[in-house]
């Protein structure tokens, strides 16, 4: 369950594309009906590219963290979930 709650953008997408599918395959699709859904697949897969969740490659140790905190220059702490 845990993997599908993770994952839910993603299996809804996949759920709607599949949908579409579907719709589109019952009647007889023509060339512009498949290159819409194309470029809804190339959509999502793009999307899904770009803002899934990553770790940040910088990841210091906390210790060096709190080190510069107080010491005249400004520090930015960015807190992420993946999920």
């Amino acid at each position: 369950m845990k993997f599908i709650n993770q994952y839910s953008a993603a299996w809804m997408a996949a759920f709607l594309l599949i949908l579409a599918g579907i719709l589109l395959f019952r009647r007889k699709p023509r060339w512009p009906q498949f290159l819409a859904f194309g470029l809804l697949a190339a959509a999502l897969v793009a999307a899904w590219i770009v803002i899934h969740p990553r770790q940040t490659a910088q990841a210091e140790d906390a210790a060096q963290i709190q080190a510069r905190i107080g010491q005249g220059t400004p520090v930015l702490l960015e807190f992420q979930s993946p999920y």
